[in-house]
């Protein structure tokens, strides 16, 4: 299988039609390249190999090692090759990437101000800004740390305009926001979005449809007044005529 830029081919068995593919790992995308080896690893039955030592299949150890080998670029493939577990591999680029533990409190404090002051733009899209706080808690996840839906419930229903305001009082009022998982909350307000946007079209329908009417109208009008007048200079015109 060729290789495709930015990504690299995993040489491991295909399920079904499916090739699953890691991306290659870059100075800029490493939440992307942990997110994506991590799922892909699973699917195969190897992420036991990273977050333990005990206990591995020497097979699945290095089966593990060369899948995440040929995502990395040359150099940082030269700092890990030395480490002969999978998980010493996957430890030192995560140190690598998001730095030792001062730099990844430094990374938890910013990305928890980044979360707090994350507000919805009155024209954004519902979807785009959960989209926003999904991406914020996949970057928890790779500095080991785990956002619960809870939390990520309540900020979408404060961070939201005004116009959303029915379905947040419904939401609060009729649900048990600790047990609400993130996509039902995001699902619910979309719909309520969708609602919105059928009512402001209908508005807009109906007040062309009353402009319309109103030019009719004053067309209508101004075409009868000059037809009165004509008549009525004929008529006068007339008797004048015959006197």
């Amino acid at each position: 299988m060729t290789e495709k830029e930015g990504s690299a081919s995993t040489s491991l068995h295909e399920q079904g039609n499916v090739s699953l593919q890691c991306p290659k790992l870059k100075e800029a995308n490493y939440t992307q390249w942990a997110v994506m080896t991590e799922t892909i690893l699973k699917a195969y039955s190897l992420w036991e190999t990273v977050f333990s030592t005990e206990g591995i299949n020497e097979k699945k150890a290095h089966t593990t090692k060369a899948l995440i080998f040929q995502t990395l670029p040359e150099d940082v493939l030269m700092q890990v090759a030395q480490y002969e577990k999978a998980k010493e591999v996957w430890d030192a680029i995560k140190v690598r990437y998001l730095g030792a533990d001062m730099v990844q409190k430094a990374r938890l404090q910013t990305l928890r101000s980044e979360l707090e002051v994350l507000k919805m733009d009155e024209n954004e899209t519902v979807s785009s800004f959960a989209s926003k706080l999904s991406g914020i808690k996949a970057k928890f996840k790779t500095l080991g740390t785990t956002i619960k839906d809870k939390k990520l419930v309540r900020k979408l229903l404060i961070s939201v305009p005004k116009k959303f305001l029915p379905i947040v009082a419904n939401i609060e009022q009729y649900s048990e926001i600790d047990k609400m998982p993130f996509e039902e909350a995001v699902r619910r307000i979309i719909a309520f979005e969708e609602r919105l946007k059928s009512q402001d079209k209908q508005e807009d329908n109906n007040q062309g449809g009353l402009m319309m009417a109103r030019a009719d109208n004053q067309f209508e009008s101004l075409h009868h007044g000059k037809g009165r007048g004509v008549q009525n200079y004929g008529k006068s015109k007339g008797q004048g005529s015959f006197k």
